[in-house]
């Protein structure tokens, strides 16, 4: 059996969807991060932009109680934007979605975060039975990325409470520099999918859940001209020495892998995803982190032949989300056993973005002050 092919580069290998290789090995999931590189600088033009951002916030946002929502998940990202806004000047008010699904730990960072900064905190809760009902549908429809209603929430919700109070910017902590881009047919997913594979699969309404429909996404970018603001686009960003701030300033404590602190996202990441789909997303991050010279290609082909998550941790989680979705053991092996499905098998906007690329493009220019990265990795296809 011949060997799988590994980027030159980075640790992306042939089993990922949609990756091509040039003459020198090189893939353009790589080439795809030189683009986003250019588009979004760091460094001192990065800075440039920053204080840009900066200013505009500031400017536009006196006389308010805050200038901006932070959405905070008790992960380094989040932590870090909270510190970084303070150190700057910002008045935000922290967000967070509760799920049913956090962890003590990352519940912990958050409540010393907000503290030790004296920042407002909002959280929004979905109604358990409902996002209970929400998931479950998801695992039913066979979905790679099964915690899509959980993403889907986290923005909306933030736009929700933007709008609630009167706030025009909305800081998040996404950075391609460290994290990578997923690949489409991985991680895509937008609210009509959402609406559908729950109409589906699941049982009664969406009340509490804080569904974003193109609708609502407009309505909140148009009307409301609600901004979303990604900084770590134009930072060069240490996550080691961050956390190592973190853990001296505020007591910040690592929960482990990376977006560990949801238990039913460490479950879908570090079991549903590799053991049903076979895919492993930490090819994606350390991909990044190789790139960006943060961790070496050796140390990251070495790390993936390990397991994603301690085996026997791992049983006490399956257990753990077996009885949190009120499922049984049964119920669970047969939907584990289900033909595999993805985005394309169920109703989304997805057929819009590709057959209208250049309207929708032209579309977004008047609602995000950045190009979205999912146009980038559409044209480099």
């Amino acid at each position: 059996m011949s060997e799988i092919k590994v980027c030159a580069k980075c640790v992306m290998d042939e089993t990922v969807p949609a990756i091509t290789f040039d003459e020198n090995g090189v893939c353009n999931y790589c080439k795809l991060h030189d683009i986003l590189v250019n588009a979004y600088p760091a460094g001192e033009a990065g800075n440039e932009k920053l204080k840009s951002i900066l200013n505009e916030i500031k400017s536009k946002s006196r006389g308010k109680t805050y200038d901006c929502v932070i959405g905070v998940s008790g992960g380094t990202d989040s932590a870090y934007l909270l510190h970084w806004a303070r150190e700057n000047g910002l008045r935000p008010l922290a967000v967070h979605l509760d799920n049913g699904w956090d962890s003590e730990i990352a519940v912990g960072n958050i409540k010393k975060s907000v503290a030790a900064l004296g920042i407002d905190l909002q959280t929004y809760v979905i109604d358990w039975e409902e996002i209970k009902d929400i998931l479950r549908s998801f695992l039913k429809a066979s979905y790679p990325w099964a915690d899509l209603p959980t993403d889907i929430a986290i923005i909306s919700s933030l736009y929700k409470i933007a709008a609630e109070e009167n706030i025009k910017y909305v800081i998040t902590g996404n950075n391609f520099r460290i994290e990578g881009k997923q690949p489409i047919d991985w991680t895509y997913g937008d609210g009509k999918l959402v609406a559908a594979v729950h109409k589906m699969f699941g049982n009664g309404r969406m009340r509490s859940y804080p569904n974003l429909t193109f609708l609502k996404f407009f309505y909140y970018s148009l009307i409301r001209k609600i901004k979303i603001i990604r900084p770590f686009y134009y930072m060069d960003f240490d996550k080691k020495a961050a956390q190592k701030m973190l853990t001296e300033r505020y007591e910040w404590v690592n929960y482990g892998g990376h977006h560990h602190e949801s238990l039913f996202t460490r479950f879908v990441i570090a079991y549903w995803l590799p053991q049903k789909f076979n895919i492993d997303k930490r090819k994606v991050t350390w991909s990044a982190l190789v790139r960006e010279g943060q961790m070496s290609r050796t140390d990251a082909l070495e790390e993936l032949k390990n397991l994603p998550y301690d085996a026997e941790k791992m049983k006490e989680d399956i257990n753990y989300v077996i009885k949190k979705l009120d499922l049984t053991r049964e119920e669970f092996e047969k939907i584990f056993a289900l033909p595999n499905k993805s985005f394309r098998d169920y109703p989304s906007y997805f057929p819009l973005f590709t057959s209208m690329k250049r309207i929708m493009r032209f579309v977004f220019k008047f609602v995000l002050p950045w190009k979205p990265p999912f146009f980038y990795q559409l044209d480099s296809k």
